[in-house]
């Protein structure tokens, strides 16, 4: 057997289904389902799994996946006349063998591209042609990064809308040791309050209770801190000026088929998106969102993670 890693390996998955693979050559991996286009697995070199998949999660066809990194579009949760969170996350996705040019800040080979276009059911529901790609990469220092391009092919001459979120699930140790730094000060809608709004109040985001919030017009960059792991998540983003916080807390988590009841306590969902605007391409038009997430060990200064290392960093 060659130690040599292969960067990209085509695999079967849970129930079979087909999944990709990634491995750089330090030693981080990544794996995504053609099943929702969906990163199930993003874990650093030694190994550690930094995303949250539910021990419940279905893996069944034309059902979403409980954890990892949900697509949503064409559509984010309820905002709008379609399924939760659209249909992306529910049909199958190709692998896309001529992809366009992606400009990428690393020459790494560990990459897939994915596309995804319109079945004759889903033209019923939502009546739009388009081209998805997607290209998921992990750098060299294991970053992962998504990069998704829409682009309304229809030749009718009709624009589309949409809204957009990656429904990252991220794995932490405690929720109420965990504080999320970047958007204080921020409006938010609060969805367990009819999506009413209001103003962030704290100096950073702790847990204590069901969070459900969109944060509006957000910095590019935000930093998940896990204290109890040492370990800060840093997310960097372009094209979505949303932010969604979420974790269902007991009761909720008790209620939801495929979330082990005391799930909530390990996992936090920090979520780039495009909500409050949504989105329009006439034909023709592309729209591309990109996501970094990376995990960095925390520096601490007074009980808080140095924001020199992550917010005003590089």
């Amino acid at each position: 057997m060659s130690s040599e890693r292969v960067p990209v390996e085509l695999s079967k998955g849970v129930n079979s289904f087909e999944k990709i693979i990634l491995r750089e050559i330090r030693g981080s991996s990544a794996e995504v389902y053609l099943h929702g286009g969906h990163v199930t697995s993003w874990k650093n070199e030694n190994g550690e799994e930094l995303l949250f998949v539910s021990s419940k999660a279905l893996f069944k066809p034309q059902k979403a996946i409980r954890g990892g990194i949900p697509i949503c579009f064409p559509q984010f949760s309820n905002h709008g006349p379609l399924e939760q969170h659209g249909f992306a996350r529910n049909r199958i996705w190709s692998i896309d063998t001529d992809p366009p040019a992606f400009p990428t800040n690393s020459s790494s080979k560990a990459h897939i591209d994915l596309i995804l276009r319109p079945s004759e059911e889903d033209i019923k529901i939502w009546p739009h042609s388009y081209e998805f790609r997607l290209r998921v990469a992990l750098g060299p220092g294991g970053d992962l990064m998504l990069i998704s391009r829409i682009r309304n092919t229809n030749t009718d001459g009709k624009p589309f809308t949409f809204t957009f979120a990656y429904h990252t699930y991220f794995s932490v140790s405690d929720i109420s040791e965990v504080r999320v730094e970047g958007l204080e000060t921020l409006d938010y809608l609060d969805n367990l309050q009819n999506k009413e709004r209001f103003t962030e109040q704290g100096d950073a985001i702790t847990f204590e209770t069901e969070v459900d919030k969109i944060y509006l017009s957000t910095p590019t960059k935000i930093a998940i801190l896990d204290h109890e792991k040492k370990r800060t998540f840093v997310i960097r983003k372009d094209g979505l000026p949303d932010a969604v916080v979420w974790n269902p807390w007991d009761k909720k988590a008790k209620a939801i088929v495929d979330f082990g009841d005391d799930e909530y306590k390990h996992m936090l969902c920090v979520e780039a998106a495009a909500i409050e605007k949504p989105i329009t391409l006439k034909p023709g038009e592309e729209w591309r969102g990109r996501q970094e997430l990376s995990a960095v060990a925390s520096s601490y200064c007074s009980g808080q993670l140095d924001p020199q290392r992550v917010l005003q960093g590089s």
